[in-house]
């Protein structure tokens, strides 16, 4: 089995202190994808670069306590590839690839739009940049997951309140059809929403109100496969025993070895 995880972290050192690194300790996993380092190399303890037996790769951004990815596992990578050529979006830090044999394993943070009408069309363009590389990875033959925060909520399944958000950031009318567009013609799987399909599956909760008690959540953490690895997905989870950010972690268990 190939446990798999990933987990936007609102901060490394914020997740730290409340026990992410603790919990990783116990859940043996072979990969996890973090998100939001909001971190540089220098603000990185031992633990956070490589905790109890696993080796971490970072993609930091440029300016600091800001955005960042991260990829942690035991097994040792035949390439690492940081970002995707783009300067633009390679500066805050938000792709991240680790090849083993025919597996790839990818750490994504896609751009937020909602603190304003600029970030939003940074958004479009990076996706506008982003399908191209997609296809082409969806063509490469390979074994793919690509985990990580994509700030988009597919289907109104995938949001509590989806009525209230049509005309908001993650749930706009062209940000759902490019993934749908993804997941269609392109030919890539949804590897929660393919085991559940009835499920909500929420993984992030706005820190105002009583969102996260009343689980007025978002499924936007998402581990995204070619069908191949589709095939061999076993069970999914999303983990909210603790609160190590505002997003929880989302498991997927995989039955195939390296």
């Amino acid at each position: 089995m190939l446990r798999i995880v990933s987990a936007n972290l609102n901060g490394i050192r914020s997740a730290d202190k409340k026990g992410f690194f603790d919990w990783l300790a116990g859940i043996d996993a072979d990969f996890v994808c973090v998100q939001e380092l909001k971190a540089q190399a220098g603000d990185l303890s031992e633990r956070m670069r490589n905790p109890d037996g696993l080796a971490g790769y970072f993609h930091y951004a440029e300016k600091k306590g800001y955005s960042g990815v991260g990829l942690y596992t035991r097994h040792q990578p035949d390439a690492v590839v940081e970002g995707l050529g783009v300067d633009w979006i390679d500066s805050e830090g938000r792709f991240l690839q680790l090849d083993f044999g025919k597996l790839s394993v990818v750490s994504l943070y896609l751009p937020s739009g909602s603190s304003s009408d600029e970030r939003q069309q940074v958004k479009f363009d990076f996706l506008d940049v982003f399908m191209p590389h997609l296809e082409k990875l969806r063509a490469d033959g390979r074994d793919i997951v690509i985990c990580g925060d994509w700030n988009i909520a597919h289907n109104e399944i995938d949001l509590k309140n989806w009525k209230g958000n049509l005309k908001n950031s993650g749930f706009l009318p062209e940000e759902r059809a490019w993934m749908t567009d993804l997941l269609g013609r392109v030919g890539w799987r949804d590897a929660w929403r393919n085991l559940y399909p009835e499920a909500p599956g929420y993984t992030w909760w706005s820190n105002r109100g009583q969102a996260y008690a009343k689980d007025v959540g978002w499924r936007i953490d998402y581990q995204i496969v070619t069908p191949s690895l589709m095939e061999l997905a076993e069970s999914a989870s999303v983990y909210k025993d603790e609160k190590f950010s505002d997003h929880a972690p989302l498991i997927v268990d995989y039955r195939r070895s390296l």
